[in-house]
């Protein structure tokens, strides 16, 4: 009897130690349904602004490796991109939230070189996109002990060298508005290699940000130019705040196109309505007050009235024409204004001689207040950038000078 009791206990331990051995069937089994494979279309997904997408990879990529670092790294930079689209203050929160569980996460399930630096790339990243408190600090502290790893840069398969940890310090001091400490950070992903994924990207930015630092010079509006020259587009709000703040044109109009009872009776016909609760509202009613071609309200259709429509961007073409009406209101040269009419030919392949702009793009480039571009357009109907816009009020203020 207790022969058998003791092959009956030897057969139910062998059985659990056969149970404990046994790793469970894998998840994913197909080739590419890997969460290596799924983590990459994530990024890429990313690149594209397809967060959606990207939320669909990491999730399967963590499924087939719930402990696989990456992956929570890319959810991580997910969800913050997530909380930065939400308006809704609790959504944000939320989301905001799930981004810094996933980042512990990622440090948790980090084993290898690689995946901590995947790691504290996220943690740059995730700090720029939200922007909590000290968020600076974090993400140079990230960008450190990135930099500090001793990583096989051929398994980076995401970001393919460490000077990645540069260019997204880059775009986190751009972001916060550290012009020259954006621009160095650019300097050492060009200086790094000559075709690395990121050299291409931290050119454009590097000119950019160049841009914003030559604009600055000079400039004394303060955070007011600053957030303006990191814009990709400059709305008619915001060049309306550049012509009164920065080139000061009611003081100038004032002193040179007005008598004194004369400027004292002036002021706007009537206040838009949608300027109405407007951080710019004086700014705007300056500018209609002295009526600045260009610059004023434009009929609405849908309300059947008269707007500002202070969030609409304006075109280098705009531009030029808002410009040469403020040239030809301080120097008192109406000639400027037909200068160019009756030219046969125009040096910019997009401005036609019969354009509406083109009188106003010949005055604003011959005088190098506006540049054309090497291709030769003037890209008359693009979108102004924040740092295009400083420039040529920076060079009309010295061309004011001059006369």
């Amino acid at each position: 009897m207790k022969a058998m009791l003791r092959l009956l206990l030897l057969g139910i331990c062998g059985l659990l130690v056969v149970s404990g051995c046994t790793k469970a069937a894998p998840r994913c089994t197909a080739p590419e349904d890997n969460p290596l494979h799924h983590y990459l279309r994530g990024m890429e997904a990313l690149e594209t602004g397809k967060v959606d997408v990207a939320l669909q990879k990491f999730d399967r990529s963590s499924y087939c490796e719930e402990e696989f670092s990456q992956a929570h790294s890319g959810l991580a930079i997910t969800h913050a991109m997530m909380a930065k689209s939400q308006g809704d203050a609790g959504f944000r929160s939320v989301e905001a939230g799930r981004a810094l569980d996933e980042l512990k996460k990622a440090d948790k399930f980090a084993n290898t070189e690689e995946e901590k630096f995947d790691y504290q790339l996220a943690r740059i990243r995730v700090a720029t996109i939200l922007k909590g408190e000290d968020w600076v600090r974090t993400a140079e502290g990230a960008c450190r002990e990135a930099l500090d790893l001793k990583v096989d840069e051929k398994q980076l398969v995401y970001y393919q060298g460490k000077e990645a940890a540069n260019y997204f310090m880059g775009v986190a001091y751009l972001e916060s508005l550290q012009f020259a400490k954006a621009r160095d950070q650019f300097q050492k992903v060009l200086d790094s290699r000559s075709n690395g994924k990121w050299h291409e990207k931290a050119d454009r930015a590097w000119k950019k940000v160049d841009r914003i630092v030559r604009a600055m010079a000079g400039i004394t509006v303060g955070d007011v130019g600053k957030k303006i020259a990191v814009k990709e587009t400059v709305t008619r709000a915001d060049l309306a705040a550049l012509l009164v703040d920065e080139l000061m044109i009611d003081k100038l109009f004032a002193g040179r196109v007005a008598s004194q009872s004369q400027v004292q009776a002036m002021k706007p016909e009537f206040t838009p309505a949608d300027m109405v609760n407007s951080p710019f509202k004086e700014e705007v009613a300056t500018v209609m007050k002295w009526k600045v071609r260009g610059l004023e309200p434009k009929y609405d259709e849908t309300t059947k009235a008269y707007l500002f429509k202070p969030e609409d961007p304006v075109t280098r073409g705009e531009m030029a024409f808002i410009l040469e009406d403020v040239l030809i209101k301080l120097t008192g040269d109406s000639k400027i204004a037909t200068a160019y009419f009756g030219q046969e030919k125009s040096p910019f392949p997009d401005v036609r001689t019969t354009s509406p702009y083109f009188n106003a793009v010949m005055n604003m480039t011959t005088r190098g207040i506006m540049e054309g571009e090497l291709s030769g357009d003037f890209r008359v109907n693009d979108p102004v950038e924040g740092a295009e816009a400083l420039l040529a009020i920076r060079v009309l203020k010295q061309k004011i000078n001059i006369y």
